[in-house]
């Protein structure tokens, strides 16, 4: 008896090919790419290379997010193979099987199932995981280590997830049977939901969480609000999407019946009823299809727009080639100009187009109801929400008049309590600046403040203050550390120059020149580390500090290739399964369609009519939540320096192209699929 269980269950599996088959490929699928990200968060070697911590940061989080996604997914996939067996559960316990026997072959099953999945997809991971850390490894330009790595750790993580959701798996299955009356698992094909009524209040509420999803994605203007909104949105458009897919297509379908002219049409007629027939369900499997396609879209976007970005990024945050910042008290602040300049001037290199000013920095709220810049949390007016405040949050920059006139070679004339302003993103409402207990009057709005837009990274909406003198600029900075206490700002002096004829084919002799100029501002004691009462700043090469710029986005990246690729294998295996599925609940309906009369070609085109509404629906829907979420995204991206909006709107277009016709050559192998198995 014992040999009976494992026999029935490879002969169960064996007959069942064409629905285990894929799953199995997609537990093994999943099972590798959990391993290779369990492999690389724990990867000692990775902590060695500059940004390594920052990629096992984001394969953390990775972890979590395919754990989750793991989970739900082979839950979801499951449910359709259990739908299958529920007929063949039911002649074996009218054949005299009890359910506590068939509970031992479906024990037997997802064990070979299990084991099968996790030795194909360990090994495929370790494989994998091999070739993923040579990317990493040569990205970074480091040498590549010999030796092939397995990762016990993720083995073990990878044994211990998995063998859970296989046992709850087997345990909702058997609680499936156990449930069911051996009649009622013998009809389960045959059994339909009745047709349903049209849900109209779920319907508009449905429609009412898309608009207010679509609502906050379009209004919010404030990169840090909209980071902060991101979750609400997200929320909002899934519960909305639910909602119309499950109550507004059901209304959809009642309207076109209604429409005789379009419903009395031998295709119209066949597909709308039969999705009518069992509507919640396939709404429910459109859903699931549309929000991961969104995902995957949102996901390869995003991110292949933050790597094809890093130029502009860049640029941004160094608008010089050299750029030198230290306390505005440093003694050798002078001496390391002349280092610098000496170092680059040994390497037949040249500075031109320089700029020295001194400058204080901190961030504000701006209260745009009082016209008042608020610093103390305690000073909020009542009414001010924490999303006014991150939507008005602001860096203000204040330099003295002197170094603007030297740069910008005018003379221009300020009293004491006069200011000019130069605005980023967030325009003042009034002429009048009120900061601590200071109102300043503005003279002058300014076009532009500092050379190649701004050099500071810090909240989007930026504020150039150009005041009268360092009285002023001192009267600032005490009343600034009155409030920030030990997170005050000081006021800094910044140095930046360009290389005259351009720094491109020069990187080797700008790298010399910052080893020389690192070796004469740091030197090192005894023990190698660097000398104490040194230099209070520090010399930046911009050329320098490209090669490791975009280091801290690879994880980023490989975390978004890793859940853009397991996206596309649910969206598959979920339309795989759902046409395996309903071609064998409607292969009765179009027998007898056949029988009486309706050839082959009416039910391709009837299947066809079908096909077609219920799959491009979701890529349509998806199309649509990723032109309302663009602004948002991209406001989002901001953060982490992304600023060219032609270049994210090019790579959604390109990515939506991309996918469409991925989905539609699935729809076609899907498609054929169905009509082999309801064809005569």
């Amino acid at each position: 008896m014992f040999k009976l269980y494992p026999s029935m269950a490879l002969t169960n599996i064996k007959s069942s090919r064409k629905t285990y088959i894929p799953y199995m490929i997609s537990c093994m699928l999943t099972i590798s790419l959990y391993y290779i990200i369990c492999s690389l968060s724990s990867n000692e070697n990775l902590t060695d290379i500059y940004g390594g911590n920052t990629i096992q940061s984001y394969m953390g989080m990775g972890q979590f997010i395919v754990s989750i996604f793991a989970v739900i997914f082979l839950f979801y996939i499951n449910s359709f193979l259990i739908k299958r067996r529920k007929k063949e559960f039911g002649l074996y316990n009218i054949l005299g099987m009890e359910k506590r026997h068939i509970a031992k072959v479906i024990f037997m099953e997802t064990l070979y199932t299990f084991l099968a999945s996790f030795i194909s997809g360990i090994i495929l991971g370790i494989l994998l995981d091999k070739l993923m850390y040579l990317v990493i490894l040569r990205i970074f330009n480091e040498s590549v280590p010999l030796g092939f790595y397995v990762s016990v750790n993720g083995i073990i993580m990878s044994l211990a997830l998995f063998g859970i959701i296989f046992m709850l798996i087997f345990l909702n299955s058997v609680r499936q049977v156990y449930t069911s009356k051996p009649v009622e698992l013998l009809k389960s094909d045959n059994r339909g939901e009745a047709e349903p009524k049209a849900k109209w209040v779920l319907a508009i509420i449905g429609v009412i969480c898309l608009a207010a999803g679509y609502f906050i994605a379009v209004t919010t203007e404030n990169p840090v609000s909209a980071f902060a909104l991101f979750f609400v949105a997200v929320v909002l458009v899934i519960i909305g999407t639910y909602l119309v897919f499950t109550a507004g297509s059901i209304v959809l379908l009642k309207l076109l019946k209604k429409n005789k002219n379009y419903y009395y049409k031998t295709t119209h007629f066949v597909s709308i009823s039969s999705m009518m027939y069992r509507m919640k369900r396939n709404a429910v499997g459109l859903g699931n299809i549309c929000i991961l396609s969104t995902m995957v879209l949102v996901m390869i976007s995003a991110t292949l727009s933050i790597n094809l970005g890093l130029d502009d990024s860049f640029s941004r945050t160094h608008p010089r080639e050299v750029h030198i910042s230290a306390m505005d008290n440093d003694p050798r602040y002078e001496e390391v100009i002349n280092i610098t300049e000496n170092a680059f001037k040994d390497q037949g290199l040249e500075f031109e187009d320089r700029v020295d000013y001194r400058q204080l920095s901190f961030s504000a709220v701006y209260e745009r109801e009082d016209d008042y810049f608020v610093t103390d949390t305690d000073a909020y007016s009542s009414g001010m929400s924490s999303i006014q405040a991150y939507n008005d949050l602001g860096t203000l920059t204040f330099i003295p008049l002197e170094d603007y006139n030297d740069y910008t070679g005018k003379n221009e004339t300020l009293k004491e309590d006069e200011v000019l302003v130069y605005a980023e993103n967030a325009p003042l409402e009034d002429d009048n600046i009120n900061i601590f207990d200071d109102s300043f009057s503005v003279k002058k709005h300014l076009d532009e403040f500092l050379p190649n837009g701004s050099p500071w990274v810090s909240t989007p909406n930026i504020y150039g203050v150009v005041v009268k003198d360092m009285n002023v600029m001192d009267s600032l900075l005490e009343k600034q550390a009155e409030i920030y206490g030990d997170n005050q700002s000081f006021i800094m002096r910044e140095y930046m120059a360009d290389i005259k004829g351009g720094s491109e084919g020069k990187e080797a002799e700008i790298k010399k020149a910052s080893d020389i100029i690192s070796a004469k501002i740091q030197p090192q004691n005894s023990n190698g580390e660097a000398a104490s009462g040194e230099f209070s700043g520090y010399v930046e090469c911009a050329a320098v500090e490209k090669e490791t710029y975009g280091d801290n986005f690879i994880g980023l990246f490989f975390i978004g290739i890793f859940l853009s690729i397991l996206f596309i294998m649910a969206t598959v295996l979920i339309m795989y399964y759902k046409q395996i599925t309903e071609g064998y609940e409607d292969k009765e309906r179009y027998e007898i369609l056949q029988n009486v009369g309706m050839s082959h070609k009416e039910v391709k085109k009837s299947i066809n009519s079908q096909v077609l509404t219920v799959f491009f629906l979701p890529l349509i829907t998806a199309g649509v939540h990723v032109g309302f979420a663009f602004p948002f995204i991209f406001r989002i991206l901001t953060l982490l320096g992304l600023l060219n909006m032609k270049l994210y709107a090019m790579c959604n277009i390109g990515c939506f192209l991309v996918f469409a016709l991925f989905y539609a050559l699935v729809y076609m192998l899907t498609s054929k699929l169905y009509y082999g198995i309801v064809k005569k």
